[in-house]
């Protein structure tokens, strides 16, 4: 058939050229020699191996079908309305006050070990008394296995009972009588069956346990059921959503691994609950994610550091395969998160294509790259309001290019500020210190400034052939400046 309509082309190509003045044999030679190529290339095309032709399919089918449902999707109105299901409540109910925060968490029999009291054990214990009463967490035990279930429901209930009697924990189940098809599904990716059916579960398990928490709390962060939290991690992700204010944003991620601390609004719950079951059987959900977060028009990954959230299984819920993915970035003790107030930056350094100066004092993981810098070249932090400051931390360099740090240099405050908003600087600076093998910090600062101060600046010394990579600036306030 394409050939055919090939051939067809070429005709009424050719009955055009019969129109034109200039004929030549040549241009119907020419034309002939082009026709039998694309013959001879869907020829040879038969041979190409039956399963690398189904994966193309399948992953061409699979664009359109995502291009067709993004519109689908913003369209439907009723994504903001909750999902049918009758749950089971196992232990535990909601309690009519609202929480800051719910910690969601899906859990399956696994063939090999068992890590959901851990879990739990650790959302509880890394967690302060005034942090408890701000929390809500809800175990989804997913398994079909009714014995299993209630063999868990028996173990957490016996371990945590003061917390379920607190209404800090509730166990829920959803019947698999609202499940979709799990059987014969399209095998993406070429995935084997029996994984293609585990990741589709997956994929609702989560939509369901979304559902049921839209309405518990502001806000909602998901685990999965083999993880470890660092201290105090709640007052963590607050101050990380209060630097956030005023600022959008669909998901903030606290782990980069899987589904481990992604941190949504609540009201994106129901929505994110129907585009997993919209396309359940398409894709792992950590991939899906960041479709949903796309089609909010959240277009980057925003990530903190270090990671609150560290993965402990070792073997996978899937058929006990060994899984070892460990977060490098994952403090046990991440209490002491910048504040960073907000600031304009810039430099004169020649900067290295998108690696702008924002990019450094962010808490995101971006940082900020400059050509070789040369003595007198800055970096400059303009604050909006005057602060008193604690503690400073400036890193250069990164593990995979530890030469682009800044070798001499040395870290200024500054005070009186001049010019209008877009030109503002400083007209005095004070020298806090020198940069030590790329790096710079000091505590006590308010006791060592006695002045409010509008601007910090790092000052190039020395010049140097190595470009500079400032990968972190970090500025912890003490109490706001009396006005």
């Amino acid at each position: 058939l394409y050939v055919f309509l090939h051939m067809k082309l070429t005709l009424k190509y050719l009955d055009k050229m019969r129109c034109l003045r200039k004929r030549s044999a040549v241009s119907f030679l020419g034309i002939l020699v082009i026709c039998l190529l694309f013959m001879n290339l869907y020829i040879e095309d038969g041979y190409v191996l039956e399963g690398d032709k189904q994966l193309i399919r399948e992953t061409a089918t699979h664009q359109l079908n995502s291009e067709r449902y993004v519109h689908t999707f913003k369209d439907l109105s009723n994504f903001s309305g909750s999902i049918n299901v009758s749950y089971r409540y196992l232990a535990g109910t909601p309690l009519p006050r609202k929480r800051y925060l719910t910690i969601g968490l899906s859990s399956v029999k696994r063939k090999k070990g068992n890590y959901l009291l851990e879990t739990i054990k650790s959302i509880f214990e890394q967690s302060s008394y005034e942090e408890l009463k701000e929390i809500t967490v809800v175990v989804h035990l997913a398994d079909f296995d009714s014995s299993w279930c209630e063999g868990m429901v028996q173990d957490i209930s016996q371990k945590f009972a003061h917390h379920i009697i607190a209404g800090r924990l509730m166990v829920i189940h959803a019947p698999e009588e609202y499940y979709p098809v799990l059987d014969g599904l399209k095998r993406n990716y070429n995935d084997p069956e029996d994984r293609v059916k585990f990741r589709s579960k997956q994929n609702v398990d989560y939509a369901f346990l979304l559902n049921f928490c839209a309405n518990l709390s502001d806000y909602y962060i998901m685990l999965e059921d083999d993880v470890r939290c660092s201290k105090n991690f709640l007052t963590a992700v607050k101050k990380v959503i209060t630097s956030r204010e005023g600022s959008y944003w669909v998901t903030l991620e606290f782990s980069k691994l899987g589904y481990i601390g992604k941190l949504y609004h609540s009201h994106d719950l129901p929505r994110l609950a129907h585009f997993l079951l919209m396309f359940y059987q398409e894709m792992p959900c950590d991939w899906l994610l960041i479709h949903f977060r796309g089609l909010l028009a959240q277009k980057d990954v925003i990530r903190f550091k270090p990671s609150l959230f560290q993965h402990m299984g070792y073997y996978s819920s899937y058929k006990g395969a060994e899984n070892k993915l460990k977060d490098d970035d994952f403090e046990e003790d991440s209490f002491d998160i910048p504040d960073n107030p907000p600031a304009n930056l810039h430099t004169n350094m020649n900067v290295f294509e998108n690696y702008e100066a924002s990019k450094a004092y962010s808490s995101i993981d971006e940082y900020f790259w400059g050509k070789a810098p040369s003595t007198g070249d800055l970096y400059v932090i303009v604050f909006e309001k005057p602060i008193k400051i604690s503690k400073i931390k400036v890193i250069t360099g990164t593990e995979d290019r530890q030469n682009d740090i800044l070798h001499h240099g040395a870290l200024e405050v500054g005070e009186k500020i001049v010019g209008s908003k877009k030109g503002r600087q400083c007209t005095t600076y004070l020298r806090l210190g020198e940069f030590k093998n790329g790096n710079f910090e000091m505590t006590d600062v308010e006791h060592k400034v006695l002045f409010d101060i509008n601007c910090m600046r790092i000052l190039v010394t020395k010049s140097q052939k190595e470009w500079l990579i400032i990968r972190s600036i970090s500025i912890w306030t003490s109490q706001p400046p009396s006005q």
